[in-house]
């Protein structure tokens, strides 16, 4: 007997009577820029994770450090792994509301795609660069933010510079995964929190694998609440973030939960992120992305023809947004190409 097919329309039916009263409906989305003809199979929000899992920009994740740089071993994190850590967190959360799991998704795998290489480094290298620029020539940017700029990708620079014409709710997920505003969906806000669940756990562990800590080292207080293991640590914020939403108008933890969850991430700023051991590369880091970008500033002829600055858009946008897509060693190559001088190790 032949398989039934599932349509479109068959789906979304199924989304308005299964899901919560205040899940994002992908037949109520407020569109697309550029409005399209439908898909015969797939809802708006699973073509959006779609498009957003075949982009180049989601390809260079792999190669794009999360927050040891050029580490040796294949089990630190990656922005690519970290993404897809978020996506699976939120996913469980979102299904376990009854909240659209395909909007959640498809948020979780676009929220990193501006990250510069070398993490935060390269960003606050970038930033700084930008920001210098912009006191001496006010129309040009003025700083980097990978948030914004992981919008300013799907909305303007993938797809030969025609973006993804991704929905409006994943893009306002992905604009507001990080911030002081939240994203409009339950959905975006699940993402914003299970971004930080996921790195709170895994930058431990890789950590603790860098041997920059051991067990011992952790803070006695929220490891006791939320648990001794990645696994009990993530279970408990979880739980309590479906709990605690489930009776709430937002996306929420119970209190004593995200105190504890906010005091470990304070605990890994001051032992991990600025530690010696993790910073210990961050001044070549920093000369990388500022020497990259002031190379390209002063030079643009040496952008790639299909990188450089098109009718309307400031030079040091197009430059940022060059030097911001390349991956770690990408930008190695390049910039010891360039110097014929560079020593970073790969």
């Amino acid at each position: 007997m032949a398989g039934e097919i599932c349509t479109r329309e068959e789906y979304e039916a199924a989304e308005a009577e299964r899901l919560s009263p205040r899940a994002a409906l992908s037949s109520r989305t407020k569109g697309r820029e550029r409005p399209g003809i439908p898909d015969r199979f797939r809802t708006d929000f699973q073509r959006d994770r779609d498009r957003i899992l075949h982009s180049k920009a989601f390809r260079r994740l792999s190669h794009k450090t999360q927050v040891f740089l050029a580490p040796e071993g294949d089990h630190y994190r990656t922005r690519l792994t970290h993404t897809l850590e978020v996506s699976q967190i939120a996913r469980s959360v979102a299904r376990a509301l009854r909240l659209n799991e395909d909007l959640t998704e498809a948020i979780a795998l676009g929220h990193d795609l501006g990250h510069t290489p070398f993490g935060h480094t390269g960003e606050d290298a970038l930033h700084e660069a930008l920001k210098r620029l912009h006191e001496t020539d006010p129309n040009a940017p003025a700083g980097y933010k990978h948030n914004v700029q992981s919008l300013r990708i799907v909305e303007s620079l993938e797809y030969e510079g025609k973006g993804l014409n991704l929905t409006w709710e994943v893009r306002d997920g992905i604009l507001h995964h990080t911030g002081r505003t939240r994203a409009e969906t339950l959905e975006g806000q699940i993402v914003a929190v299970c971004d930080r669940v996921a790195y709170v756990n895994h930058d431990i562990d890789d950590a603790l694998r860098a041997g920059v800590l051991t067990e011992d080292d952790l803070p006695g207080p929220p490891i006791r609440i939320l648990g001794h293991t990645a696994n009990e640590r993530i279970t408990t914020m979880v739980t309590s973030l479906i709990e605690t939403t489930a009776v709430s108008p937002e996306v929420t933890m119970d209190k004593h939960i995200h105190k504890a969850m906010m005091d470990l991430r304070s605990f890994l700023f001051d032992n991990v992120y600025l530690s010696p051991h993790a910073k210990s590369d961050e001044p070549e880091a920093r000369a990388v992305v500022t020497k990259l970008f002031e190379h390209y500033m002063a030079h643009p002829e040496d952008l790639p023809p299909d990188e450089r600055p098109k009718s309307g858009v400031h030079p040091a946008q197009a430059v940022a947004d060059y030097v911001s897509g390349m991956t770690d060693r990408f930008a190695i190559r390049t910039y010891e190409s360039l110097t014929q001088s560079g020593t970073w190790r790969e």
